[in-house]
């Protein structure tokens, strides 16, 4: 049936039906009419399509699929390509699954290395990205399902993650938040995008018409559908409005019925639920005919090579003396818990069940290494140090010629719901360092973990950082170690040398519902390179077992040309990177950004001319003042650098400016955005009003989160909250943090209604936040009565869509 008149087949109370989700990963079938339900499943790195009962953040059993690379280890490869056929791997795997949509890739900004989820996301630069992201879709989409790139926008924490208010200026928000997502989605395509929890700038995400309609769909050209995130929706009818398609996971009838009250009471045009039916309805179509021919198996042994390969191009050389690759015969202990039980992924909702999973212990030993010993060294639930442990690695150590220390961040580091306090490793790990390295120099530090950490400082010959590498990560590292494989990555994120020099630290994680972004456009490498602030290892950096010589730079302004000649004596691939710079700017800027990327392959010897298109976003910027995107002329530097700090060739290019005159009233405080001290006048003079007042006292709204319930009212809802905290610090002490309660937690009032399957409706949330504030017996009597209107409410909804099917099929 022709989709216009499918659309008019239906009742209100259908297509309200339809824009929500039927069950926790489902939306709603409408048979008689051949609209199939489709299934949406995570998979950022790999699929999580659960077997059995259903919890979003994946506590419960989930079908095994390949557990590819996180996005952050990803990025660290700096190749579209092979992110592409990651994305082809893992959309077989959707298909063969009956998965639709797949839920990802998260490209999310990494504006402090403290955010729990950065594992989660590819980097601080919003090129870098977007390109990626844009392979990752357009592999998932080879093979008919649907990508769904994650969470739009401006979502830079975990804590409080679901009412709080991210507030920053335009400019911020469009050259270096929202580009990612522009990059994605224009190079991509995607059928689907998912919108955050966060507020931006007032207006929750998934109703900010702003983002949705006037940027994602009008100037991108986005014809896909918004989703929610799971228990994301605020106001269904101002999000219907705004542009959002689908409400997740299972509302219940409430939420339809809003749409429908909406519409009959005029507040609402029906015609616009038409017009998010468009948009969904086709992605329905197509994904749902694309399963009905696709394989129902994938070759497991293919996937778990492909994820080997990403891994393997994935692998940081952090330092090395000439130590590596490792010298064969050496007898080399091996020390550290992560040897065994490896540190492989996240903890959340993006938690895959590998189909099979490596360690190094056995993969070193399958590749022949003459191997002294293992000990486990630190204890990853308990992070004081573990005396016994520490004295067995020494050991260990002193009868060994060479020492593999396996170390990094631990699963309570690390998770969807929480954020890191520390930069710092756990103290156990810390000591263990020290003391292994005393007690034996030829000690080589094996790195897991998906952000940026702090190492004590010790001396060792090398250091190799897989970040977290999937299920063959294991394989690949001990490439790397041998020399089989030659490490190529180079960091996607800045490593700073303290988290007080991050120039987002004064001011995250946001507290009191707002999320204040002071440091402007002076994130990450941005703000550290700006403000010549010294860092451990800056963006971009990364070594090799051969060396490059580059040379013959011409540059233009949609594209670069340069010589690079593999000048050792091994294989390689060097990563080239295009940063652009305006000394003599009038506008305030970053020293310098990144606009333009290649990795190549040269074996030892080989030398290639490389070409490399400079992004549209190059040299761009948006003016305030007229809300355009303008240019600044002149002449403008081009650094082809092995790192942003690493400049290897110069060239300078004339541009001819828009008619935009350029005003830059800020111009003398560039230091003060870097270092994190930017004044109330200032941070209010780029957002170009009064800065949000934080909230958290007074009476509890609806949508502060139920950790507000510390300040009740009633002394029973204020045991509550009281019992939940402590209950999240003991999963906490025990190393395996508790994420349904993390969520909860964080999770406002007005969730409950979006998580509860029908049981509680928008009514029953104000009664029960009326209850907790004090006003126990009135709240009990309305929570009463308002939950037999709703279960009264819920059924008649059901028959009416009962009986619109049924009488259509009388009418045939």
């Amino acid at each position: 049936m022709e989709l216009e008149q499918l659309i008019r087949n239906l009742t209100l109370e259908e297509k309200a039906a339809l824009l929500q989700g039927w069950t926790t990963w489902t939306t709603r079938a409408v048979e008689d009419l051949g609209i199939p339900g489709i299934f949406l499943s995570d998979g950022p790195h790999g699929l999580r399509k659960q077997a059995g009962a259903s919890d979003h953040l994946g506590l419960n059993a989930s079908v095994p699929a390949t557990c590819f690379p996180t996005a952050a280890t990803m990025a660290n490869a700096w190749d579209p390509d092979l992110g592409e056929a990651l994305g082809e791997a893992l959309g077989e795997e959707a298909a063969a699954n009956q998965v639709n949509v797949v839920l990802g890739p998260g490209l999310n900004i990494k504006r402090s290395p403290l955010c729990g989820r950065n594992f989660e996301y590819f980097s601080e630069d919003p090129l870098l990205a977007g390109k990626l992201a844009a392979a990752y879709i357009r592999g998932i989409q080879k093979t008919g399902v649907s990508a769904c790139p994650k969470h739009f926008a401006v979502n830079s924490q975990e804590e409080a993650r679901m009412a709080t208010d991210s507030v920053l200026d335009e400019r911020t928000l469009r050259e270096l938040y929202l580009t990612g997502f522009e990059i994605a989605v224009k190079e991509g395509r995607p059928k689907a995008i998912m919108s955050s929890y966060n507020l931006v700038n007032g207006v929750y995400a998934n109703e900010n018409a702003h983002l949705i309609t006037e940027l994602l769909r009008d100037q991108w050209g986005f014809d896909g559908f918004v989703v929610t995130d799971w228990g994301g929706d605020n106001d269904h009818v101002a999000g219907v409005k705004a542009g959002s398609d689908l409400v997740m996971p299972a509302p219940g009838p409430g939420c339809a019925q809003e749409l429908v009250e909406a519409v009959r009471r005029g507040a609402l045009e029906e015609a616009v639920l038409d017009a998010r039916l468009r948009e969904l309805l086709p992605v329905v179509f197509s994904t749902a005919e694309a399963l009905k021919t696709a394989p129902k198996t994938f070759d497991q042994e293919a996937h778990h090579d492909v994820a080997r390969t990403c891994a393997a191009a994935s692998v940081v050389l952090l330092e090395n003396d000439g130590f590596l690759p490792l010298a064969k015969d050496l007898s080399i202990g091996v020390v550290g818990d992560f040897a065994k039980t490896p540190r492989y992924q996240g903890a959340g909702s993006s938690v895959v069940n590998p189909t099979k999973l490596e360690d190094l212990w056995s993969r070193a030993e399958a590749a022949g290494l003459k191997l002294a010993g293992f000990a486990q060294g630190f204890s990853r639930t308990d992070p004081k140090p573990q005396q016994a442990l520490i004295d067995e690695a020494v050991a260990l150590a002193k009868r060994s010629e060479a020492v593999l220390l396996c170390v990094g961040l631990d699963e309570i580091s690390e998770s969807e719901g929480l954020d890191r306090s520390t930069l710092a490793l756990s103290e156990g790990q810390q000591a263990l360092i020290q003391a292994v390295c005393q007690a034996n120099p030829n000690t080589v530090l094996v790195l897991s973990g998906g952000a940026a950490f702090l190492l004590p400082q010790v001396s060792c010959r090398a250091i190799l950082h897989g970040y977290l590498n999937g299920q063959a990560g294991a394989a690949a590292m001990v490439d790397a170690l041998t020399g089989k494989v030659n490490p190529s990555g180079h960091l996607a994120e800045t490593w700073p040398l303290s988290l007080e020099d991050c120039p987002a630290t004064p001011w995250f994680p946001g507290k009191g519902g707002v999320a204040l972004y002071r440091e402007g456009l002076f994130s990450g490498y941005r703000g550290f390179d700006t403000g010549e602030i010294p860092v451990k290892y800056p963006f971009g950096y990364g070594l090799s077992y051969t060396s490059f010589a580059w040379s013959d730079l011409q540059a233009a302004a949609d594209q670069v040309r340069l010589r690079v000649e593999n000048t050792g004596k091994l294989d390689g691939a060097e990563v080239v990177q295009i940063y652009v710079s305006k000394p003599d700017g009038k506008l305030l800027r970053p020293r310098r950004k990144l606009a333009g990327f290649a990795k190549v392959f040269l074996r030892a010897g080989e030398a290639k001319t490389v070409s490399i298109p400079l992004s549209e976003t190059a040299f761009r910027h948006f003016d305030r003042a007229t809300g355009t995107w303008a240019l600044e002329g002149g002449t403008w530097e081009v650094l082809a650098s092995a790192n942003v700090r690493d400049v290897r060739l110069r060239a300078e290019i004339r541009l001819a400016g828009t008619d935009t005159p350029v005003c830059n009233p800020d111009k003398a405080y560039p230091a003060a955005f870097c270092s994190g001290k930017v004044s109330d006048e200032t941070f209010a003079a780029q957002l170009g009003r009064p800065i949000p007042a934080a909230g958290g006292t007074g009476p509890i709204q609806p949508n502060e989160p139920l950790s507000a319930l510390s300040r009740a009212k009633n002394p029973i809802a204020r045991l509550a909250g009281k019992i939940m905290t402590r209950m999240i610090r003991k999963a906490e002490a025990k190393g395996k943090p508790d994420l349904n309660l993390l969520f909860v937690y964080n999770m406002p009032f007005r969730a409950i209604g979006k998580m509860s399957g029908g049981m509680v409706s928008s009514p029953m949330v104000d009664d029960i936040v009326f209850l907790v504030n004090g006003h126990w017996h009135r709240g009990i009597g309305r929570l009463i009565r308002d939950f037999f209107r709703t279960k009264k409410a819920n059924k008649a909804f059901f028959k009416q869509l009962d009986e619109a099917a049924a009488g259509r099929t009388q009418h045939v």
